[in-house]
């Protein structure tokens, strides 16, 4: 029977010329492919332009890792940041929060439908019709972020005794 799962990945995939690719950044992109195609297949199958799919795209891989650096930066080291305004832009040091995600990325959807889509008449839209057409692609997202959580040993709860805990070896 199971007693517990022990964990002891290494969150480096390969290197490439000194640069670590890392499990968690590649959920990421992996992530962001993967809901691109399927805004891509749900705008042509809805009959809407296929160029709005790139627009979309542009506006909320911006705003989701802009806003998610953001959320990390003022939710959980407010006075760090408040010294130190030029660290904010070192993504590469880690600290992205989804709750500041979901804020760039509703707040993506505001600018993009009243910018862009706003342009096309013959459409009737809202930032909630931008945001329903994200929804499947942002949950695909959010499960292979939490995927490179897991590779990287992060964002574990307590301790537990059930059979399905984790033991993570590299904490």
């Amino acid at each position: 029977m199971l007693s517990s799962i022990v964990w002891d990945v290494d969150p480096t995939i390969f290197e490439i010329g000194g640069r670590q690719i890392r499990w968690y950044g590649l959920m990421w992109g992996l992530g962001f492919i993967l809901a691109y195609k399927y805004a891509e297949w749900l705008f042509k199958k809805e009959k809407y332009p296929e160029e709005w799919v790139d627009k979309l795209f542009v506006y909320s891989i911006v705003s989701v890792i802009v806003g998610a650096r953001l959320g990390h930066c003022l939710f959980y080291q407010w006075d760090y940041y408040t010294s130190n305004p030029v660290d904010i832009l070192k993504i590469w040091e880690g600290g992205l929060a989804s709750h500041g995600g979901a804020i760039g990325l509703i707040t993506a959807a505001i600018l993009l439908n009243k910018y862009k889509f706003s342009r096309y008449p013959q459409f009737q839209t809202s930032w909630i019709w931008i945001l329903d057409r994200l929804c499947v692609g942002v949950c695909f997202t959010a499960f292979l972020i939490r995927l490179g959580n897991l590779m990287n040993s992060e964002i574990y709860g307590g301790p537990t005794d059930l059979p399905w805990g984790f033991i993570f070896v590299r904490d």
